[in-house]
């Protein structure tokens, strides 16, 4: 269990938080949280890329010339990988890049990552009411009040979508906008500094408890 404080608009101290999840044991901690992120980002991949072989590409179907005589080099066809628009030896071809883990497993790896970050976390009051329209400056303002370096790759985790802060962090090119509920490993261990509101820390908590 981890008290966190909560920072209101100002930057004031505005309360306390407590983050409680069932994390992983510090022996396997690492190990899970890398599976998690490892299979995160072969179950991105696309898996689309391919080549053509000497036999699936076009044309080489006349022997270029004949066998001996010439003083050259033996070749039956154009479209050999050696030659200049023949096939690909041993290139790309479309593959599932899917790699499995359980539910649970998934789960655990999540809890154990977010609350890894406790002491790179900013929790703060709900500011969406105080932006009446998408404001960059404002937002960046206010996490300089929070303690936030803004050149810092910043994770910023809401309970709910909200327009006006959407577009007003969307042109900022190191802040990542997510809600509670898509929480992901690779996210949270590639920011610099999570900034989580005091609703979505309850909304973590009833969603990802074990």
């Amino acid at each position: 269990m981890v008290d966190c404080v909560i920072k209101d608009w100002q930057g004031a101290d505005a309360g306390t938080a407590t983050l409680d999840l069932s994390v992983a044991k510090e022996d396997n901690a690492a190990h899970i949280v890398h599976r998690a992120i490892v299979r995160q980002m072969h179950n991105s991949r696309q898996g689309t890329l391919s080549s053509k072989t000497r036999s699936e590409v076009r044309g080489g179907g006349r022997k270029p010339w004949r066998q001996k005589g010439t003083g050259r080099a033996r070749a039956g066809s154009n479209r050999s990988p050696l030659w200049r628009g023949g096939g690909v030896i041993f290139g790309p071809k479309p593959r599932d890049f899917d790699v499995k883990m359980n539910r649970k497993e998934r789960r655990l790896a999540l809890r154990t990552a977010f609350q890894s970050r406790v002491d790179d976390m900013v929790v703060v009051e709900n500011f969406a009411d105080q932006l009446s329209a998408p404001k960059t400056k404002e937002v960046l303002s206010a996490l300089e009040r929070w303690g936030v370096d803004v050149e810092q790759k910043v994770l910023m985790i809401t309970a709910e979508k909200n327009e006006v802060v959407y577009r007003s962090v969307r042109n900022v090119a190191n802040i990542k906008l997510i809600l509670a509920t898509n929480l992901n490993a690779y996210d949270i261990v590639l920011a610099d500094k999570l900034v989580v509101t005091a609703t979505a820390l309850e909304k973590i908590q009833e969603v990802y408890s074990a």
